[in-house]
Parts: structure tokens; sequence; C-alpha cells
């Protein structure tokens, strides 16, 4: 999965285009919205990545993202913190859940995210290319 940019060549959020396109068809934002929306949930996991690499079960590492299972309560939280509206924050919820379904049947994976979605969410953090 590609990142998204910001026009300069940095990657701003690590959601490829088809689950943003897909989110965006399924979101209850803007979809020219979304993309912001998801660089601000990037800047304020990217510093929290050790934390998520201690506290959740990591299912993917790639050069470019990390993704993690992460109790269903949890966008509401990062939804508080960054005072996103409730529609913003299951925007970018989606756009993460989408994002780990897309890589699973990629990996042949699918079903077995499809389930863990059932009963947890998902968070992919973007990370630089030194896997920092």
């Amino acid at each position: 999965m590609g990142a998204g940019s910001d026009g300069e060549g940095a990657a701003s959020h690590p959601i490829d285009g088809t689950a943003l396109l897909k989110t965006a068809a399924l979101a209850s934002v803007p979809a020219d919205r979304l993309p912001a929306l998801l660089a601000c949930v990037q800047a304020d996991l990217a510093p929290r990545l050790d934390e998520y690499r201690r506290r959740y079960e990591r299912i993917e590492a790639a050069p470019d993202r990390e993704t993690f299972l992460v109790e269903p309560d949890h966008w509401e939280a990062i939804g508080r913190r960054l005072d996103l509206a409730d529609r913003e924050r299951d925007a970018v919820a989606r756009a993460h859940e989408t994002a780990v379904e897309r890589w699973g049947s990629t990996t042949g994976r699918r079903g077995e995210f499809e389930t863990a979605l059932e009963i947890r969410s998902a968070v992919v953090i973007g990370v630089d290319a030194s896997g920092e």
C-alpha cells in the first residue's frame, strides 16, 4: 500500500489511494476533507509508535507503515484527543480498517482480518523509510 502524499513528496498518512477512495465513497464527510483528517491523525499517532508496539498486537510491519489491532473504543479516545466530530472519527477509523482489509486481500488473510475487525479496531501508523 502506498501512502498518501501532501504534494511535497512526504507521506502525510499511510492509507493507500484505493482504500481512501472506498472510504470517501462511504464516509459521511466530504471526500476532499478525508486526506487532511488522515494527516492530522498520522501526526498524532507517529510519535506514539513505540507505545503501540509495546501495547498492541502488530499484524503488519512494512517499510512505510505498521498496523495494529486495538480495542473497539480506541478511535473514540483518538477522536476526543484530536477534537474530531463523530463523523470525522468514524471516517478515519473506516479508512484504517479498509486499509487492513485491502492488505489482507493481497496477502490471502482477508478473512482472518475481517474476523479480527468484528471485535477489534485497526490502527495504521506510517513510518519513515528507516522504520522510525
